[in-house]
């Protein structure tokens, strides 16, 4: 079939199998380029399929020749129906691992759930036997709780105030004023439960209890802080609180990987465009503007970028580098003074009318559709292109 990208809003309701893989042959590739690290052997990442997940796992196999197994929740191709960009992305990078010679599974299913921890735990203990670095980069708008069954729904909202401020529909180019009402009632626990620190450490939990780590083994989790253009509706609001929790909840993890000289990291990455990014109201104004000023002065990083940095310079390189939160910093080219007092004076103008000139909204846009296999370089997309792929270790 001929596959063209159908939107909705901020999401992509159809993917490109072709476009996918030639994304993960880039990312492949990136890695390559920068040679061998001492870095993991054996890897579990916890949301594998898209973003900072899909880099752990990238970089991990072909930065260290590590084994990995990804877990992640996507759907599947059917005949006429495309599948989701996650499940593509995961046959293509089984498909290029598998053909390096490495050692690579995947499971599909509710990484919240008790079923999906305990499939995950066989298949280590029958194929690694332990691993050596978990990451844990999930990204979900609702988790059913494993032992409760109660069925938490996160929100993005400001807590204490309305919030107004600048947008752009990037879609359209147009620069708009939005309004989010406050959290209220159950909103800000609700958003912890999903997106704080406790299915983290059920994993570490679970994966301890049962010797599946390996002695000084490392986990690490993704964050966000952003600058104070974005923080009442972000790290001051529903989501940052999560994101507070998930930071807390590295140093209990730990207290608890003490015993095997482990330890518990939370890596706080660059705003890039993804997914979860795009639904934040203000986030693609921000993205557009901060990527025209570091693309300008050389310091732009996608998702594999910024992966394999984390790892060759800070996680096995000897220099973790952490801020007087423990927490490690690849957001530090982001967060510059200079690129943050630039940013503040282009916000103060920015317009429908001259967005164009100082953002990089056509940047935002394609790193969007390339998301999902969309204006990918060199993919023919009047192609016929079989939508049913499957994935090697699922066949």
């Amino acid at each position: 079939m001929i596959i063209e990208p159908r939107t909705r809003g901020f999401i992509c309701l159809t993917a490109h199998p072709t476009g996918c893989e030639q994304n993960v042959i880039e990312q492949i590739e990136y890695v390559k380029s920068k040679g061998l690290i001492n870095g993991p052997k054996k890897v579990l990442v916890i949301g594998s399929s898209t973003g900072f997940g899909l880099a752990s796992r990238i970089s991990s196999a072909f930065g260290s020749d590590a084994a990995t197994i990804g877990v992640f929740f996507d759907k599947p191709s059917a005949p006429g129906k495309t599948g989701s960009a996650g499940y593509y992305n995961t046959a293509a990078f089984e498909k290029h691992a598998h053909k390096a010679g490495l050692y690579a599974k995947s499971i599909n299913g509710d990484a919240f759930s008790n079923e999906i921890k305990r499939k995950t735990m066989d298949m280590i203990k029958e194929d690694l036997g332990q691993v050596d670095l978990v990451i844990y980069s999930l990204a979900s708008p609702v988790r059913t709780h494993p032992d409760t069954g109660v069925r938490y729904k996160s929100v993005l909202k400001p807590i204490g105030g309305v919030f107004s401020n600048k947008t752009v529909d990037f879609h359209t180019g147009k620069v708009s004023e939005i309004s989010i009402k406050p959290a209220e009632g159950d909103d800000v626990a609700n958003t912890v439960a999903v997106m704080g620190g406790e299915d983290w450490k059920m994993w570490m939990d679970a994966l301890k209890s049962e010797n599946l780590l390996s002695e000084g083994a490392t986990t690490v989790a993704y964050s966000y802080i952003g600058p104070k253009l974005t923080e009442a509706v972000y790290r001051k609001g529903t989501i940052g609180a999560a994101k507070d929790h998930l930071e807390a909840t590295a140093f209990t993890i730990s207290d608890d990987l003490k015993s095997i000289g482990g330890k518990a990291y939370v890596s706080v990455n660059k705003a890039l465009v993804t997914q979860a990014s795009s639904a934040i109201p203000v986030i693609p104004l921000y993205i557009s503007l901060l990527y025209k000023i570091m693309k300008a002065n050389g310091t732009h990083e996608g998702c594999i970028e910024q992966i394999q940095r984390l790892y060759s310079q800070r996680l096995f390189g000897g220099n973790l580098d952490l801020d007087d939160k423990g927490r490690i910093r690849i957001d530090d080219l982001e967060m510059r003074e200079d690129v943050q007092a630039e940013i503040d004076k282009l916000w103060q103008t920015a317009s429908t009318e001259n967005l164009a000139e100082i953002g990089d909204l056509e940047g935002y846009s394609n790193d969007f559709f390339n998301l999902f296999g969309f204006k990918v370089d060199g993919v023919d997309y009047e192609a016929d292109v079989n939508e049913m792929v499957a994935i090697p270790s699922e066949k």
